[in-house]
């Protein structure tokens, strides 16, 4: 990505990250609309009443993942295949060390989480069982972002498009298996997504095996190192592999540290409440992964040019990425504004207008200020793309100080308008932090260039 008119570069790679999400999309819109229609209200309630937690722990995952992509992109874009494959073994060896830890802390502790979150009584069994199975099978979900980072970082993102395709197909398919024929509840979906995971990781895997740039001999000799070495990993290597992707991590942990606020303030509304926002979220996630792909297009297009020293192209690059997220937001307020309501009746019965009223209210306020989210999308990824994931991670506290505030103040005043306005505000305040930070970023980094 370090040649060519940077427009159809980000936009050729953006397009597989894009249809991959939206698959992502797409099965968990399946799987909220089996448990929704098949299960009822209240099992649906029981799968969102948990969805800001997951995102705190698989946003973080996410995030490490993507963080530790970055030097693999700085050192494929400088050409250096050493550097490379050093911070290939560093990523496996901490993904392995990540899952773990993750799985087995978070598994222990999701009763505990629930009640911290005021889960009502009704929804807490389904809520429970579905958390339990998703962070069981959180190792398939790191080793995934991890294995897909790395193939993205050397500039292919079709290969981890194509695992995901197969992915889903294999997600419907055994959602309707596990909760229609053998009626396994909200945990047969929770099973469904982790079988999922596993199938579009071991086809990463088996990408990642056959290349050439990658190949590693067990001893680690086609890596050679100054013998700092620990398990056969470099230690340099590992720590700024690590110091780059937790940042990076912490800043998605950060955000949801305020959406489970948010979240919390809404189920203390009610059930109804939980179920409109459960559906509004699904539809919301599903319309607003572009933002988050168009950034990672922009991350590794930062990322392999920052390695090549070429400053400008990131300049032209992020005028192109904002023009393209211009043209989205326009196309997402269309649909969103006149068809939220219908949208929602895939998921929630037709004579239950109370709680689509709230859900159509929360998304068409959403839809208005997507632009906003978009910008942070662009310049956040930008700011991680060159390396800066420990200021990127600063917008994620400007995030949470909005929607705790929101959570605190407008929510209990003013009801479940107070948690239509908690995104939105979060988002203009990320926006006033994120984008003076990436231009004085790139300014001093192109004189440092121009100096050395």
């Amino acid at each position: 990505m370090t040649v060519g008119r940077p427009f159809p570069l980000i936009l050729n790679f953006t397009l597989p990250l894009l249809l991959g999400n939206m698959l992502i999309q797409a099965y968990s819109l399946v799987d909220a609309a089996i448990v929704g229609q098949t299960l009822g209200m209240n099992a649906l309630a029981g799968v969102g009443a948990s969805s800001s937690v997951l995102f705190l722990i698989l946003g973080f995952c996410g995030g490490l993942a993507g963080g530790f992509g970055i030097p693999i992109a700085q050192a494929f874009g400088a050409q250096d295949y050493v550097r490379l494959q050093r911070y290939v073994r560093a990523c496996y060896f901490w993904g392995i060390v990540f899952s773990i830890v993750l799985s087995v802390v978070c598994s222990l502790l999701c009763a505990d989480i629930l009640r911290w979150m005021q889960t009502p009584e009704e929804i807490f069994h389904d809520a429970y069982i579905y958390l339990l199975f998703t962070f069981i099978s959180i190792p398939c979900n790191l080793v995934y972002n991890l294995f897909a980072s790395i193939i993205r970082a050397l500039g292919d993102s079709k290969t981890p498009f194509y695992a995901l395709l197969i992915g889903s197909v294999v997600n419907i398919g055994l959602d309707l298996l596990f909760i229609m024929a053998f009626g396994m509840g909200v945990g047969g979906a929770a099973l469904a997504t982790a079988i999922a995971q596993l199938v579009s990781l071991l086809i990463c895997l088996r990408h990642l095996k056959k290349e050439r740039r990658l190949i590693l001999s067990p001893a680690g000799k086609s890596v050679p190192t100054d013998g700092n070495t620990f398990l056969g990993v470099d230690r340099r290597s590992a720590w700024v592999v690590l110091s780059v992707g937790v940042p990076m991590g912490l800043q998605f942990s950060i955000t949801a540290i305020g959406s489970i606020m948010l979240q919390s303030a809404n189920n203390a509304l009610g059930t109804e409440c939980a179920t409109a926002f459960t559906a509004a979220m699904r539809i919301k996630m599903f319309f607003i992964c572009a933002y988050e792909n168009l950034g990672i297009a922009l991350a590794t297009y930062c990322g392999q040019n920052l390695g090549a020293k070429k400053f400008d192209r990131i300049r032209a690059g992020l005028k192109d990425g904002l023009w393209m997220m211009l043209a989205y937001s326009v196309i997402t307020f269309l649909v969103l504004w006149f068809f939220a309501r219908d949208i929602s009746t895939l998921f929630i019965y037709k004579e239950e207008t109370r709680i689509l009223d709230y859900s159509e209210q929360f998304l068409r306020l959403s839809c208005c200020c997507y632009v906003f989210l978009g910008t942070l999308c662009v310049f956040r990824y930008s700011l991680q793309g060159v390396g800066k994931t420990q200021l990127s991670m600063f917008s994620g506290v400007s995030e949470l100080v909005a929607r705790c505030a929101v959570s605190l103040f407008l929510v209990p005043a003013i009801g479940f308008l107070g948690v239509c306005i908690g995104d939105p505000a979060a988002w203009v305040a990320a926006d006033c932090f994120l984008v003076p930070t990436f231009l004085v970023v790139l300014n001093r980094l192109s004189l440092s260039g121009e100096k050395a």
